[in-house]
């Protein structure tokens, strides 16, 4: 317990160094550069502004309002980074969402990692920060590396290095950067996952894409009825037709088709069954209104 107060303490007194214009500090040659960089400190909220480079740009409210409450109750579990732009001026480098969540809970502090870096430094440490993230959705992570590639001039190769990511990673995630901004929305916001994006990229026109992708909305399409699809277009059949269907439905087993009409039969609605080469399977039942 002592020594927690001790930091505290200290991140308390590193504030008060940094706010003495005596002692500004623009890189890690100027003198007290080794006490704060690396360290903890209780900086002003007011200092800081959010970083243009930052690559999430979808903010959901429910889940923000949960790290408020959490913050609330526990404060910051972990420090957000900044680096320093001016005078008692800072930039967010990551921790976004824990800086809007402490802004919302009204607090008027925030401990936080100090970085001296240039724009470049900046955009890399944001962007690489953010990959290694599990809550970014495709399409951000897709723009992230298109932007680590765009503006600080590596090679998808030199970037699966950096980023620890395999080359085929980084490239399947840039491709969906290729379907139409309504499908790169889509998957966005749910309706359809990387696996339907990963097929729907192989059509070239976006006014195919559309089409097809209007089908998996409307029709529960998975992503292997997703491929059939894609694979009946390409080679010039129509993905509605009772030969691509029936193509699609010799996968799934007798027993599964059945039980998926007594169940489209009770429910009077279209059941979906998909089934892997493992025996297993999934059931989907689809709602129109609330």
């Amino acid at each position: 317990m002592a020594k927690a107060t001790k930091k505290q303490a200290l991140g308390r007194g590193l504030s008060a160094l940094l706010k003495d214009p005596e002692n500004d500090i623009q890189s890690v040659a100027d003198k007290n550069a080794d006490k704060v960089i690396g360290s903890v400190v209780e900086l002003d909220l007011e200092a800081i502004e959010v970083n243009p480079f930052q690559p999430r740009t979808n903010f959901n409210d429910e889940a923000l309002e949960e790290l408020a409450s959490s913050i609330r109750e526990l404060g910051i579990i972990q420090p957000i980074t900044v680096r320093k732009l001016d005078f008692n001026r800072y930039q967010l480098v990551s921790g976004e969402r824990r800086y809007r969540a402490s802004k919302k809970v009204g607090l008027a502090t925030i401990p936080a990692y100090i970085r001296i870096a240039n724009d470049q430094e900046s955009l890399e440490m944001a962007l690489v920060e953010n990959i290694q993230r599990q809550d970014l959705d495709p399409i951000e992570i897709g723009l992230s590396y298109q932007r680590l590639i765009d503006e600080i001039q590596v090679t998808q190769e030199k970037l699966s290095e950096r980023v620890g990511k395999k080359r085929s990673t980084i490239t399947n995630y840039m491709r969906l950067l290729k379907l139409h901004p309504i499908i790169q929305t889509g998957m966005r916001d749910g309706f359809i996952s990387m696996g339907h994006g990963r097929a729907l990229v192989n059509i070239d026109k976006k006014k195919d894409q559309i089409d097809i992708y209007e089908k998996i909305v409307s029709q529960s399409l998975s992503v292997r009825e997703t491929e059939q699809w894609v694979k009946n277009f390409r080679e010039g059949k129509n993905g509605s037709t009772p030969q691509a269907k029936q193509s699609i439905a010799k996968e799934i087993p007798g027993f599964a088709q059945k039980g998926a009409q007594n169940i489209s039969d009770f429910l009077s609605a279209k059941v979906e069954v998909a089934t892997s080469s493992q025996g297993k399977g999934k059931i989907v039942i689809p709602f129109h209104s609330k």
